[in-house]
């Protein structure tokens, strides 16, 4: 992939931000300042100084630049060379200037240590995708390159608990989760974020994922400008509503802690849509 990157001043925030000049979809978000903007807020709602941060699928580091400004310490995780560089690169950047720091583990977060291909995007650099062993690549990416990359456990290398859990991994997600058991079950105090797309989960069926969360206690819902709980068959039945192919669903969740974050007015437009949505 084209490693070469540009850097981009973002309206409010503190630092420069460097991203990858030929990414058409992270890159140009950021620059705007409104890259993943819910999931940001979100995100940013349960940041406090001293919480403790894990990011898995890191990217280029827009979740992890974050919750160092805000002064929590993060674990963040990118298997792909080119994009952890530059990652890493934001991730000092936002130590030098705020009172958080993070660290960057070069893997991929799974259900056992190894070794795996990944599939990289030619223009959405947050669509790289890992391929099962043996399986050819997703007919949606096209004639696209592979790199090989580490796989970690989480429990292997972060102990709990943790304040906040990020994952975005473009269908990685199930066994990421079955890689931090342990550090889940030390972190009973938790909101989380994650990508939830059926058409390219791995390892587990989209209803197993949504029923180990429902299980451990948390209050899932959607990550949107007015989130509710939702009830998994809500969840699955809107995700099917969608083009399996273009995206899922970006869901939030909390276990010990207040689901609604985001104001009253967030909350008081939350029923309404509680009522109105499918």
């Amino acid at each position: 992939m084209d490693a070469t990157t540009r850097t981009v001043r973002v309206p409010g925030l503190e630092i420069d931000f460097e991203v990858l000049a030929d990414d058409s979809v992270i890159g140009p978000a950021i620059e705007r300042g409104a890259w993943e903007d819910h999931e940001t807020a979100l995100f940013r709602a349960h940041l406090s100084p001293g919480a403790r941060v894990l990011d898995l699928g890191a990217n280029v580091g827009w979740f992890a630049v974050q919750a160092i400004l805000a002064g929590a310490e993060v674990d963040a995780f990118e298997p792909v060379p080119a994009i952890a560089d530059v990652a890493e690169r934001n991730i000092a950047c936002a130590a030098e200037h705020g009172p958080g720091h993070g660290r960057l583990h070069r893997f991929a977060a799974g259900d056992r240590a190894g070794t795996a291909r990944i599939a990289l995007a030619s223009e959405n650099h947050g669509d790289n995708r890992v391929l099962d062993e043996g399986a050819e690549r997703p007919e949606d990416m096209g004639e696209v390159e592979e790199v090989e990359i580490r796989i970690e456990r989480v429990d292997d290398h972060v102990r709990g608990p943790v304040d906040v859990l990020k994952i975005d991994t473009q269908g990685s997600e199930w066994l990421a989760l079955r890689g931090a058991e342990r550090l889940l079950a030390d972190s009973p105090r938790l909101a989380l974020l994650m990508e939830f797309w059926p058409y390219a989960l791995r390892g587990g069926e989209p209803a197993e994922l949504l029923a180990l969360l429902a299980d451990q206690g948390f209050r899932i819902g959607k990550a949107t400008a007015a989130p509710y709980p939702m009830e998994p068959a809500r969840i699955l039945r809107q995700a099917a509503a969608r083009d399996p192919v273009k995206g899922g669903l970006d869901l939030y969740a909390v276990r010990g802690r207040p689901f609604h974050v985001l104001g009253p007015a967030a909350r008081l437009r939350s029923i309404w849509r509680r009522r109105r949505e499918d």
